[in-house]
């Protein structure tokens, strides 16, 4: 019997990804959760998280797992382990599959599933995986080594979205724990960083003004950050961000920064999409821009996801709005 792990993936607006098989895999066209299989001296939790990177090209937080599925195709016979999984991405860079949908949870019977992945779409249907947990409560004043750990092994096992809104509420009411969160997004720990970026990212969401006086610092250090997830969680702020309250100097960082992203061959699809959005921003100061995104832009033509191509004519268009005005910025 073959081990084999799956991952069911929610966005933030609770729907679930799928992605299709190609016509020369074992179950032509048919779609599935993605997943595989696990190796010898791996844990269930290693392979679909590794898995999910090699496949996806992108990070998810595991939150629950469910009872594990056994069919026999004929030709081979799979134990298939299904763990519940949130992400912020909701651009996979395919290198196995020829599609992805995300799909409401409520649709994903009406998927053509490879005949395990059905099962577990049912059990999924009547599964309840959400914890059930209260809010982050830290004392303004206390500063100790023994609740800046606690508040850190909680950030670092995060089970899912709806904990990461829990410990973002705590932090819109409690500087302290802001502060924290900020500090965690530096951590050489990839995953504290990952989970406590993406927290401010929900503080973002909902107060912007909150996060707006840490915007500098953020920009200042963005091309040291080595991290993948931070570094998206961070461009998705500043995309959010009034770019005109920030100094020309940021300005010009930024503009370093986003266009050597999109030029990268590197640089994961999220982070392409934002920083296409705050050129454009700059672009709208700074009319001398234009061109060059354009020209930028029109490069990613061949980029692999259509979802990246999409934002960049939508962003070519606004950019062409742009140049029928007349230039007003003053240098």
């Amino acid at each position: 019997m073959i081990k084999v792990a799956c991952a069911i993936i929610r966005n933030e607006e609770n729907e679930v990804l799928v992605v299709q098989r190609g016509e020369k895999s074992d179950h032509p066209f048919k779609w599935e959760f993605p997943g595989g299989k696990v190796n010898e001296g791996e844990t269930e939790e290693e392979c679909i998280i590794r898995e999910i990177r090699e496949e996806l090209s992108i990070d998810i937080v595991i939150c629950g797992r469910m009872a594990g599925v056994e069919y026999d195709y004929g030709v081979k016979h799979i134990h298939l382990i299904p763990f519940v999984c949130d992400t912020l991405d909701e651009l996979p860079l395919l290198s196995e599959h020829i599609a992805f949908r995300w799909i409401p949870s409520n649709e994903l019977s009406s998927i053509d599933y490879s005949e395990a992945d059905i099962i577990v779409a049912d059990n999924y249907a009547q599964a309840d995986i959400e914890p059930d947990k209260g809010y982050v409560v830290i004392p303004e004043s206390d500063q100790s080594t023994a609740i800046d750990k606690e508040l850190m092994d909680m950030v670092n096992n995060t089970m899912g979205a709806k904990e990461i809104e829990w410990i973002a509420e705590s932090a819109i009411g409690n500087s302290t724990i802001l502060k924290k969160l900020l500090d965690y997004s530096f951590s050489g720990d990839k995953k504290l960083a990952f989970h406590a970026s993406w927290a401010l990212t929900k503080v973002c969401d909902r107060y912007p003004e909150i996060i707006h006086p840490y915007i500098s610092g953020i920009i200042d250090k963005l091309n040291l950050i080595d991290n993948e997830s931070t570094q998206r969680s961070f461009m998705r702020i500043i995309s959010l961000t009034d770019i005109t309250l920030i100094s020309t100097k940021q300005h010009g960082i930024l503009t370093d920064h986003c266009f050597s992203a999109l030029k990268s061959g590197f640089s994961a699809i999220a982070i392409k999409a934002y920083s296409m959005e705050i050129l454009y921003k700059l672009a709208v100061i700074y009319p001398e821009l234009v061109n060059e995104l354009s020209a930028t832009i029109s490069m990613l033509h061949g980029e692999g996801s259509a979802g990246i191509r999409a934002r960049g004519h939508i962003v070519l268009k606004k950019l062409a709005e742009i140049s029928n005005k007349p230039h007003q910025h003053e240098h």
